[in-house]
């Protein structure tokens, strides 16, 4: 029987390129690479205007613990440094990089040395891989979590439940064996027990897949979940997969004895130990209505959507909204030269009749928001809260705790901008902390 967690809601499933096979993007005539991919400390540019690099050499970094290198994705001359448009809407300071078609690869790309775990942990760092699925958190800090943290399991995240997007389920399907074994290195590195890979029933192929690739190790199972979102987000995951609850308050899967990584994380764990190669590509699913030939794309870090879109054949009509992620949880791009980044997993082109949001009315007290929130929140008090300028209340609502999934904003008759409001309250709540 599968467990279910309480809240979330059914979205249509809408993989459209579930059964559409990886293509290389051409090398792009020139990409725009982000200091800022991660949570934590931004890095520095290590390159300045007119140097010539190559494939895989750094060409940004920073010397704090909880960030992660960053590294250009093509060969070519550098253009520019300076502040460039993010995906978040800001200028962040970034390396623009003329490509040169050659893609020649950095001398100083080997494979790491690896003879403990904190040999193995600075490869991470030096490999500048984050959370692929998620937030971008630096996944040498996840996998290093305090000494009295004990972890009894590693979580493999390929639930994949947010609509149309189908990048995580083409590399379980493409690369199964590489997954496999990015695990095998994460237990044997860290001396975990048990590593649990949770996969939708709406991917049976893929479970059937990993079963048989994982038969072979004992240490591994494949747990089928249920098709419902947000089955991905990690605290939801972590109930589903091993009944545990992540305590409210700030506390992190660590407390429980979980460590969680997406597919795309693992299998790249195991590419870059083989390689040296650090992180410069990322598949990311180009769909929508308005999207001409909907597909998976590995593409260099920096691509523009512009040239990304092209390579899928344009608009098949102008497009009402772009989004950098899914409909639930993706970020409105205002233009087209913004970059794909480590952690960008879909780029979706909407027309006017599935992009336009509607109006909003007032709250008619209906309780919907409350039943699908996840982390079992009162959506409703928060906007109330945030709207009448009332931060300082929103703490003992527990605003933080808000994983921004959508859920209550996709119920919501009364169509409130819900979770635009909670995300301006966890702004303004985090701002007066650090002031006090």
């Amino acid at each position: 029987m599968l467990k279910i967690f309480r809240g979330g809601v059914n979205t249509p499933h809408r993989k459209n390129t579930e059964e559409s096979k990886t293509l290389v993007m051409d090398i792009p005539s020139r990409v725009i690479i982000p200091m800022v991919q991660h949570i934590g400390a931004p890095c520095t540019p290590t390159v300045k205007k007119g140097d010539l690099v190559k494939v895989g050499q750094v060409i940004g970094n920073s010397e704090a613990y909880v960030s992660a290198p960053v590294h250009a994705s093509v060969s070519g001359t550098v253009t520019r440094v300076e502040p460039m448009l993010y995906a978040s809407g800001k200028q962040v300071m970034s390396v623009e990089i003329q490509t040169d078609g050659n893609q020649d690869v950095d001398e100083n790309i080997q494979p790491p040395v690896i003879h403990s775990r904190d040999d193995f942990l600075k490869a991470l760092r030096n490999s500048g891989l984050v959370g692929l699925g998620g937030a971008g958190f630096p996944t040498h800090v996840k996998l290093n979590p305090p000494k009295d943290k004990s972890i009894e399991y590693l979580i493999i995240n390929g639930a994949e439940c947010e609509p149309y997007i189908t990048s995580d389920y083409r590399e379980l399907m493409e690369n199964a064996h590489g997954v496999i074994k990015g695990i095998q290195l994460v237990l044997d590195m860290l001396g975990i027990p048990k590593a649990i890979i949770g996969v939708e029933d709406n991917k049976p192929k893929a479970i059937q897949l990993l079963t048989e690739k994982a038969a072979a190790d004992n240490r591994i199972s494949v747990k089928t979940l249920h098709s419902r979102y947000p089955q991905g987000a990690e605290k939801t995951l972590i109930y589903t997969v091993t009944g545990r609850k992540v305590p409210a308050g700030g506390k992190l899967p660590a407390d429980v004895g979980c460590i969680v990584l997406n597919v795309n994380s693992v299998s790249f764990i195991a590419s870059y130990i083989e390689t040296g190669m650090p992180l410069i590509h990322k598949r990311v699913t180009v769909d929508g209505p308005v999207i001409k030939r909907p597909q998976n794309v590995l593409v260099p870090i920096g691509t523009s959507l512009r040239d990304l879109i092209d390579f899928c054949g344009g608009f098949q009509e102008k497009p009402f909204k772009i989004l950098m992620g899914g409909p639930m949880m993706g970020i409105a791009q205002y233009s087209l030269d913004t970059s794909v980044i480590k952690n960008t997993n879909a780029i979706l082109a909407f027309d006017k009749k599935e992009g336009d949001l509607p109006s909003e009315s007032a709250c008619i007290r209906c309780g919907r928001c409350v039943d699908a929130c996840p982390m079992h929140l009162i959506p409703s008090d928060l906007n109330r809260l945030v709207m009448a300028g009332k931060y300082d209340e929103l703490g003992a609502y527990h605003i933080l705790d808000c994983i921004e999934c959508g859920s209550c904003s996709y119920v919501c008759p009364a169509k409130r901008y819900l979770v635009q409001s909670i995300r301006i309250g966890k702004d303004a709540v985090r701002k007066n902390a650090k002031k006090a």
